[in-house]
């Protein structure tokens, strides 16, 4: 069985890592949190931080802040989970999920303005991702979302993978990329779907930091 809260000496860190995280004692604090960090563009190559990483280097992608927000959900007696977002000729997108009175909402690490923070509302995961669905496209303007996981429990990995780790993370990615998955289209819902227009292509173009020249902005792997 699981212990319910995590502790510092549990997940190994330092006791001013520890105080950081402790403090954010709410979702709406840890989706806060994250939109402060500046996103993370890779400049050196393709990364996947622990929370000791992005504690230390203050910028994160998808995937290293919703396992700093699982992370810090644990500390507080939430069930660490993440949810993946599966596309297809794009990126996936992974956020952190959370209940409150028996709904779903999601904190997110996203540059752009559609594949943010989600209200706990969602009375399924199926729900919550479908929430996700019209905004989610790729660079022709082709909407790209098909599925997603089941909830992925942090706590099925050892914190010295994610939490503590020096080096990448990249067993706790292909772990994720592993869980079971739920079609959200059927081929026929698929073959029908308009793009976006040019309005919303537009609007689309806004992001929260503007990346270096040269950079791909959404990497290779769970970068949105």
């Amino acid at each position: 069985m699981h212990p319910r809260k995590a502790t510092r000496e549990m997940l190994g860190f330092t006791r001013a890592e520890f105080a950081v995280l402790r403090k954010l004692d709410t979702p709406q604090k840890i989706q806060r949190f994250l939109h402060r960090l500046k996103q993370n563009f890779e400049p050196d190559g393709d990364t996947c931080f622990s929370v000791r990483s992005v504690l230390k280097q203050r910028r994160a992608h998808c995937i290293e802040g919703a396992t700093l927000a699982a992370c810090a959900l644990w500390i507080h007696g939430e069930p660490p989970l993440l949810l993946d977002l599966q596309a297809v000729h794009d990126y996936d997108h992974v956020v952190a999920v959370f209940r409150r009175r028996g709904r779903w909402g999601a904190i997110s690490k996203t540059n752009g303005l559609a594949l943010r923070w989600r209200d706990p509302v969602y009375g399924s995961l199926r729900e919550l991702a479908m929430s996700y669905f019209h905004e989610y496209y790729n660079k022709r303007h082709h909407k790209t979302l098909r599925t997603y996981s089941r909830p992925f429990d942090l706590r099925r990995v050892d914190p010295a993978v994610w939490a503590t780790s020096e080096r990448e993370t990249w067993d706790l990615a292909t772990a994720l990329d592993a869980t079971r998955h739920y079609r959200l289209l059927t081929a026929a819902q698929s073959r029908t779907l308009t793009r976006r227009d040019p309005f919303e292509r537009r609007a689309g173009r806004e992001l929260q930091y503007r990346p270096p020249k040269q950079a791909d902005w959404r990497g290779r792997r769970k970068r949105r």
